[in-house]
């Protein structure tokens, strides 16, 4: 079986701008055929932590918003909140920052944000699943209680997962704050006392007080310790290290196994929109924006979530890396970008445990939306 996978590239012309031709392309996805009248459709998306750039444009989910009310469905932006520390990590908090990147009532149609797991993470619906290793999962009850599901992810790196795009839009970023935390569980870091500086950054950034610092150098109290890998993002000299043959995979099978949950109540109620533009090399999450690896690509729609990001890591790989980035190797066409950026993560294992869930495929046909030529 293969799926098909919608393409747009990002030329226009003065017949049609871009948020016209993204309408035009999740309609050709089919999004007319997940919708019904006053269905409350969850739009899943990632606001952005305060001070990055790299999260998608407003004027492009503004855009989303008006096609699925063209359909007489009613929209709500949504997300769940965050186990790390940061801007995102209660509802108040997380409204606030949303608000402040571009995301505010007026700006998006009157569409209000309703953030999935409540004001503390805790609003949790367990969803059974019944796999290798979660029984049941706890997804942000707002997904759940939606009656349609559109997820608009940034594809970009990540640090644990090789990349992020609509499966970890879904599988992680759906979770509460519990789901989250069951997820990284397997996940323990270990610092290399030779390489620390003891500059405290993930001491400052640690969620569970399990750092501190000791003869100027980070310490990790594992019995504290709750596997957020947050200490691994914040290391200016990469001294926090974890078993990534053992753990990674481990931690890629929950994430699939979590993406199960959120769909399972969506059958033909869902669709899936990944963006491959400002494509960093590391997670929206952070409070900054490193230079992109690879040049904009475009925008896929799909209503499988396993073609959509097999698409999307194909499309990256195929780019000429951009110079001057902190992608050092794999430079060129066809060479593995996210390899490049982390040789220990094998990215392609989520992709193959997702399709023995039968979440999806990988096998797809990429079918280009036509630029509308202009006006005679």
């Amino acid at each position: 079986m293969t799926a098909d996978i919608f393409y747009m590239d990002l030329e226009a012309t003065s017949r049609e701008n871009l948020p016209q031709k993204l309408s035009r392309l999740i309609k050709k996805a089919g999004i007319e055929n997940i919708l019904n009248e006053k269905d409350l459709t969850a739009i899943k998306i990632h606001f952005g932590e305060q001070g990055n750039t790299a999260y998608i444009r407003p004027v492009f989910i503004r855009k989303i918003i008006q096609t699925i009310k063209e359909f007489k469905a009613t929209p709500f932006l949504t997300d769940a909140n965050t186990l790390y520390v940061g801007t995102r990590s209660d509802s108040v908090s997380h409204i606030h920052t949303a608000i402040e990147n571009g995301f505010s009532y007026s700006s998006m149609d009157a569409t209000p944000i309703i953030i999935a797991d409540g004001l503390r993470g805790k609003g949790e619906t367990p969803v059974t699943v019944d796999q290798k290793h979660c029984k049941q999962v706890y997804i942000g009850s707002e997904i759940i209680n939606a009656d349609a599901l559109v997820s608009v992810a940034h594809f970009k790196g990540h640090e644990l997962s090789g990349f992020g795009g609509t499966l970890k839009n879904l599988g992680m970023g759906c979770a509460s704050r519990r789901g989250k935390l069951d997820q990284h569980s397997n996940v323990s870091p270990k610092i290399k006392r030779k390489t620390c500086i003891g500059c405290g950054e993930c001491e400052k950034h640690c969620p569970s007080g399990a750092i501190c610092l000791e003869e100027k150098k980070a310490y990790i109290d594992k019995k504290k310790c709750i596997g957020c890998g947050e200490c691994i993002v914040r290391c200016p000299t990469e001294s926090v290290n974890i078993n990534w043959n053992q753990t990674v995979p481990v931690f890629l099978e929950k994430m699939m196994e979590y993406t199960m949950g959120v769909l399972k109540n969506k059958e033909n109620k869902k669709i899936f929109i990944n963006f491959i533009t400002d494509i960093a090399p590391k997670c929206d999450c952070l409070s900054y924006t490193e230079s992109p690896i690879v040049s904009n690509i475009g925008v896929l729609a799909s209503t499988d979530p396993v073609a959509i990001d097999q698409a999307s890591a194909d499309l990256v790989n195929q780019q000429q890396a951009l110079p001057g980035t902190v992608l050092a190797t794999n430079l060129n066409p066809g060479e593995d970008k996210f390899k490049g950026l982390y040789p220990s993560v094998d990215w392609e294992h989520q992709l193959e445990y997702a399709e023995k869930l039968k979440l999806g495929t990988r096998k797809y046909k990429l079918i280009k939306l036509e630029t509308l030529s202009y006006k005679k």
